[in-house]
């Protein structure tokens, strides 16, 4: 468990910790589509669909190919954010980070701050000095990892969809913790 800000706290979830805590972050994703971001689904997709993907990020974690994050605070969990370690034998020193996102209520806090940073640590800790991620092109996430030192690489216009079906960019980004 790491420190947290504004009495939230960052854990680093186990397999059973996963499996517990889908509901919530069934949620979580459920706000987060709900609210406009390319994360992946879309606007007809169901909580069934995003309990899915969480079940199967909890199968990852136990196999150890994912490190699951979650940020604490009273009102239960409001923040997720993953590292992969790239499992290739000529990258055994790449990470990629995945599904930073936190609930609505929850914004504006440095939630996202923290659990970037509890990932960034995370990933020294597995040898991982290269780190990468993509971003929706127009979301606010984009000037959090400007912020936090990331390199902007570019953007691909058209990489995926936003939920209700627009064209959206994906902007790439690096950073090196050696």
């Amino acid at each position: 468990m790491a420190a947290g800000f504004e009495g939230v706290t960052i854990e680093r979830l186990d397999g059973a910790g996963a499996d517990a805590a889908i509901p919530e972050l069934t949620e979580i994703l459920r706000d987060t589509v709900a609210n406009g971001a390319s994360v992946g689904f879309m606007d007809f997709n169901t909580s069934v669909d995003f309990e899915r993907f969480w079940e199967g990020i909890a199968l990852q974690v136990r196999a150890g190919d994912v490190v699951l994050f979650v940020a604490r605070g009273a009102e239960g969990i409001v923040g997720t954010a993953q590292l992969h370690p790239v499992g290739k034998p000529n990258q055994p020193h790449r990470a990629e980070i995945a599904k930073v996102l936190v609930h609505s209520r929850a914004r504006r806090r440095g939630i996202g701050e923290a659990l970037m940073r509890a990932a960034e640590s995370a990933a020294l800790a597995l040898g991982r000095d290269l780190l990468v991620l993509d971003t929706d092109e127009l979301g606010a996430a984009r000037r959090l990892y400007n912020r936090l030192g990331w390199t902007e690489i570019g953007t691909i216009p058209r990489y995926a969809l936003m939920p209700d079906g627009r064209d959206c960019g994906s902007t790439f980004f690096y950073k090196s913790l050696g």
